[in-house]
């Protein structure tokens, strides 16, 4: 009975592996900052519990970045030096066994050309299944929140724009002043403000007065202070779409 039993089970594993592809390992550049790569870390597997059900979970390896080093880089103009490191990195996680490269932050793809040619792996970009959910969705005009980097140069802007046809409109210069300002002295540290909270949603509410239909969290740490409660623009959280995003393509979907 006992060897009945074990020959079922035996059976039943073989048939669920035969009827579940492998999945590619994903290579996650974070700690820009940790706070948010933690989400990734989260949100990836529960979408492959999701899909695929029982104990899967994803294949991954990380290289976490100390954010003080990326940090002083950023505010000192030193992109190129910042990007210098991202593709060193993205070299590293290919030889760590990594299929595709997930950066794990919207910023540093302001830097991001050079890792598919370090790495000679796929870099699935941040931007693009965001814009398609919004799209999707039905929204032709979007308000995008983020560092000071992704609301005002035009790498990430211009993306939405000339590949997706999204009108983007970002916060007059006080507005982004604060958003910015909380993210590196707060939601980077962990700190959590209600003060800080309200007054994302008072940008929110003069984003929506101008013309925005939905909003982009464009910064990956938003999502750990505003969610759509009381929020006057349905949103779009980059990290958990991008996540997302990353898993279905480990797994083949």
């Amino acid at each position: 009975m006992n060897q009945s039993m074990t020959a079922a089970a035996a059976a039943t594993t073989t048939a669920t592996t035969a009827t579940t592809p492998v999945m590619k390992t994903l290579g996650l550049l974070g700690g820009m900052s940790w706070e948010s790569t933690t989400t990734y870390y989260q949100e990836i597997n529960r979408r492959v519990r999701q899909v695929q059900g029982g104990l899967h979970s994803a294949r991954c390896v990380v290289f976490s970045f100390d954010f003080a080093e990326i940090e002083e880089l950023q505010h000192a103009g030193k992109w190129e030096e910042a990007g210098v490191r991202l593709n060193d990195a993205a070299a590293k996680l290919r030889l760590a066994g990594a299929d595709a490269i997930v950066l794990c932050t919207n910023t540093m793809h302001f830097v991001s050309q050079g890792i598919e040619r370090a790495s000679q792996l796929p870099l699935i970009h941040i931007v693009d299944p965001t814009a398609e959910r919004i799209l999707k969705a039905g929204f032709k005009s979007v308000g995008l929140l983020g560092t000071r980097f992704t609301m005002e140069k035009d790498f990430y802007r211009a993306r939405l724009a000339d590949k997706f046809g999204l009108r983007v409109i970002v916060p007059d210069e006080e507005g982004r002043a604060a958003v910015h300002s909380i993210i590196y002295t707060e939601l980077c540290n962990g700190i959590i403000s209600e003060t800080s909270r309200q007054i994302y949603h008072k940008i929110i509410g003069d984003l929506a007065k101008v013309g925005a239909e939905c909003l982009i969290l464009g910064c990956t740490e938003i999502g750990l202070l505003v969610n759509e409660a009381g929020s006057a623009l349905p949103m779009f959280d980059t990290a958990q779409i991008h996540a997302i995003a990353a898993a279905d393509w480990a797994m083949g979907n």
